[in-house]
C-alpha cells in the first residue's frame, strides 16, 4: 500500500496516525506540507526512525523547493522523487491510502 500525507505533522497527527497504520512493506509519500515531516532533528524524525526499516519513505522534491527546504535536511533514508515518480508509486501499488 502508499500511503500519502499531506499536512504538516505540526499541526495535525496525521502523519502518526500513518504510521501506527502502515504494515511492514508499505510504502509513505510525504507531500505538500507533509514534507515537513522529512525533516531531521524533529520530534517526527523520532516516530520515523524506527519505521525506516519496514516502511519505504518518499517526499516530493517540487513540494520541498515551493518550501525552501534543502534535500539536505532530509532524514536519512528518504529519497526524493519528482511528478514522475509520484506516478509511478501509485502504479507500482494496488492500493493508495490518502491521509487528509
Amino acid at each position: 500500500m502508499l500511503h500519502t500525507v499531506n499536512k504538516s505533522p505540526f499541526e495535525t497527527s496525521t502523519l502518526l496516525s500513518c504510521l501506527r497504520h502502515a504494515r511492514e512493506g508499505d510504502a509513505v509519500l510525504l507531500i505538500e506540507d507533509g514534507v515537513y515531516g522529512a525533516l531531521k532533528g524533529t520530534t517526527v524524525a523520532g516516530e520515523i526512525w524506527p519505521r525506516k526499516g519496514q516502511l519505504a519513505f518518499y517526499v516530493l522534491g517540487p513540494d520541498l523547493e515551493a518550501r525552501g527546504l534543502d534535500k539536505s535536511r532530509l532524514i536519512d533514508g528518504f529519497k526524493v522523487v519528482d511528478y514522475g515518480g509520484f506516478v509511478d508509486l501509485v502504479a507500482e501499488h494496488d492500493v493508495t491510502q490518502s491521509w487528509l
